[in-house]
């Protein structure tokens, strides 16, 4: 049997073990988002369509930017800028939820479980999304701009981590 697997059967239920196997899934989930955060934007860079009006108060170019940007169209933001952060949160996050449930948590999840998940996943994700494009912006000035990305999605993740892991431990994947 193998050392993590004698302390899982030991502590498996222990808060802080839970806590220590959420950050080892948490760290995996970072690698996926950290590299979709990079990778996704070579496919929709391109993308100039702008956001709708509901989104536009967030995501205000001169909050976000210094200067002309590729991201901005007709005093916009585009969908381009948007969506490589959003899916690299969606994609890495929902990967985690599937994680914690077998392996962290040893949880069984329900359909509305995993609504309610999907639902404030949206709205975390949506402040991270600005959190990230925040942080890139004002790291893009910088002597740091080639990290930008890597730094506003990792800044995105810690928050993620405070609101999820008490989430998915005593309200989703609850012991009965």
């Amino acid at each position: 049997m193998s050392f993590l697997k004698k302390i899982d059967s030991r502590f498996g239920d222990s808060t802080l073990w839970q806590l220590i196997k959420f950050n080892l899934v948490s760290f995996s989930i970072t690698l996926l988002q950290l590299a979709l955060a990079n990778l996704l934007p070579l496919i929709f860079d391109g993308l100039t369509a702008k956001l709708p009006p509901i989104m536009r108060p967030v995501f205000r170019p001169d909050t976000l930017f210094e200067g002309s940007s590729p991201y901005v169209v007709d005093g916009v933001v585009t969908w381009g800028y948007v969506l490589p952060f959003f899916l690299s949160n969606f994609i890495a996050n929902l990967y985690g939820y599937f994680m914690n449930m077998k392996t962290t948590f040893r949880g069984r999840g329900s359909r509305r479980g995993l609504a309610v998940y999907l639902l404030i996943l949206t709205a975390l994700i949506l402040f991270s999304t600005w959190l990230q494009g925040w942080i890139t912006a004002r790291l893009s000035a910088t002597a740091f701009a080639m990290l930008a990305r890597t730094v506003a999605a990792a800044a995105a993740g810690l928050v993620q981590v405070a609101v999820l892991f008490p989430l998915e431990k005593y309200v989703l994947f609850k012991k009965e």
